[in-house]
């Protein structure tokens, strides 16, 4: 049981890290609101109060994690489904951005000032590289071959706030969203199919820092005659 104890110990780092990273995405707008207040707050209150919230949804999500069984199986696609589950709980209660929100939110942050189409197209690009989304499909060629289109036919490059050209160029993306058998009622779906990639890697993820850790503490010489504990059998909720 030490030994268990010493490897969940360990593993549980990367749980919290995981709701950090969560929680780092919420101040954000949490700054947006509170710029937009016609009353400032000095300085340390609002530092004071979004600690304070941080705090809060923090505690929110842990206490998740205390009632909800998580299974450090990736290989399990049943697993997966029931961690992505649980951390979808967890963004609901505690008001976190999901991964699709945060891809879309840092969208509309980085190319609200864009003022040209080509422009805006390699920042969604950079973006879905930053994120380590893969283009499956290969639409993103085929929206950057549409917009070489419509700019040729315009003849000069096209601007966002061009009515016109950018017409041509919803009605280029609408034959390519038909020609990939994309639909915008399938969404939901491809955002499920998402965050269950991400709770994968998080599983792998965590998997894998169990492991480290209980190959770490099998060296030591107290723990050398403690058989190795299979890390599915390890239960999250008696180490938070």
């Amino acid at each position: 049981m030490a030994f268990r104890f010493r490897a969940l110990a360990q593993s549980r780092l990367y749980t919290n890290r995981v709701l950090l990273q969560q929680e780092h995405a919420i101040p954000v707008r949490h700054f947006a609101k509170e710029a937009g207040r016609p009353a400032a707050l000095k300085g340390d209150e609002m530092l004071k109060n979004i600690f304070l919230e941080v705090k809060k949804k923090f505690e929110t999500a842990l206490d998740v994690l205390r009632k909800e069984k998580i299974t450090i199986d990736p290989e399990d696609p049943a697993a997966v489904a029931q961690y992505a589950k649980v951390m979808k709980t967890v963004r609901e209660k505690a008001d976190l951005f999901s991964e699709s929100q945060r891809i879309q939110y840092t969208i509309q942050t980085r190319t609200q000032d864009i003022p040209d189409a080509r422009t805006y197209l390699l920042t969604l690009k950079e973006i879905r590289i930053k994120r380590g989304l893969t283009d499956e499909l290969g639409a993103e060629a085929l929206m950057f071959d549409a917009l070489e289109k419509v700019e040729k036919e315009l003849k000069k490059p096209l601007l966002r706030n061009d009515k016109k050209g950018m017409a041509l160029l919803l009605a280029e993306f609408d034959k390519i969203n038909k020609k990939l058998g994309i639909r915008k009622e399938d969404l939901p779906k491809y955002e499920e199919q998402l965050e269950l990639k991400i709770a994968k890697a998080q599983l792998e993820e965590l998997k894998k820092d169990a492991l480290e850790a209980m190959d770490t503490q099998k060296k030591r010489e107290e723990f050398k005659d403690e058989e190795t504990v299979d890390v599915k059998s390890l239960d999250i909720r008696n180490f938070i």
